[in-house]
């Protein structure tokens, strides 16, 4: 995936078996990391690695899924969706972006993607990973 992105390429994720599938168009709006917690138990990792696109830029959504809805320090939802057959989250949706999806980039399966311009809860991030310069930190 390159900034030349025209809007028309589209990249799709899948779960580890492949019986879920998500197309996308175009570049997301935004890729970063994120260090909470929640993000480390979910994705058993240091970190999430992720990428927001808006609703009307998923081609197909297809496979069975489930959900795994918390309630935020905030008093919000946000729900983990992920494979009913082999656990792997492909996505997240939250109350207060409703109109995007949060996809996990390890779900693409490319190599390329772009890397995240920042994260989120770098506070909480493990001793061993340092920032590059050019990732922003927000607490």
């Amino acid at each position: 995936m390159t900034a030349a992105d025209s809007g028309t390429e589209t990249h799709t994720a899948t779960c580890t078996c492949g019986s879920f599938r998500l197309k996308v168009r175009g570049a997301p709006e935004r890729v970063y990391a994120c260090a909470c917690l929640e993000c480390q138990k979910a994705t058993g990792s240091a970190f999430a690695y992720r990428a927001l696109y808006s609703k009307q830029a998923i081609v197909f959504d297809e496979g069975d899924k489930r959900r795994f809805r918390r309630i935020t320090d905030t008093g919000r939802w946000m729900d983990q969706v992920f494979c009913p057959n082999c656990g792997t989250l492909i996505y997240m949706e939250a109350e207060v972006i409703e109109d995007k999806r949060v996809i996990s980039i390890g779900c693409f399966g490319e190599p390329d993607f772009p890397r995240p311009a920042s994260i989120f809860w770098s506070r909480r991030r493990h001793d061993w990973y340092q920032l590059d310069e050019d990732i922003v930190a927000v607490d």
